[in-house]
């Protein structure tokens, strides 16, 4: 098997992701992705479990959907932007809602991006991924 690097990419190897996602094909489908590319990922499958994860662990990038069961994504944006752990981490929204408002509030929430899963492949979202941890 021969080893490839993506030249866009950080060192993978060393960037721990969490993925919130209720979904299970989809959790599945974006854990095995940037695995692929080398990417430590754990997933947490409602909002409490992520934020409790969040906090246990030490992630350098966060992705999160929004509408979850327990706790939705907008809530536990906020509640990761209020501990000093997760304030400047990238924290990404991968979500169906593509409303304006929606975007707007998280962005007012501290998001690092929007994203519309329609709208995105997993790997533009790896991408966008990489394109954050290189800022």
């Amino acid at each position: 098997m021969t080893n490839q690097t993506n030249a866009t990419a950080p060192q993978q190897g060393s960037i721990s992701i969490l993925l919130v996602e209720d979904e299970p094909m989809l959790a599945s489908m974006y854990k095995t992705k940037f695995e692929k590319e080398g990417y430590s990922i754990d997933v947490a499958t409602d909002g409490e479990d992520g934020f409790a994860k969040a906090e246990a662990g030490n992630y350098d990038v966060v992705l999160l959907d929004i509408i979850m069961p327990k706790l939705d994504g907008f809530a536990v944006l906020k509640k990761l932007r209020e501990t000093d752990k997760y304030k400047s981490t990238p924290i990404l929204l991968l979500t169906n809602l593509g409303q304006e408002e929606d975007v707007k509030k998280g962005e007012a929430l501290g998001s690092s991006g929007y994203l519309v899963k329609a709208n995105f492949t997993p790997s533009q979202v790896i991408t966008k991924v990489n394109e954050l941890l290189s800022k």
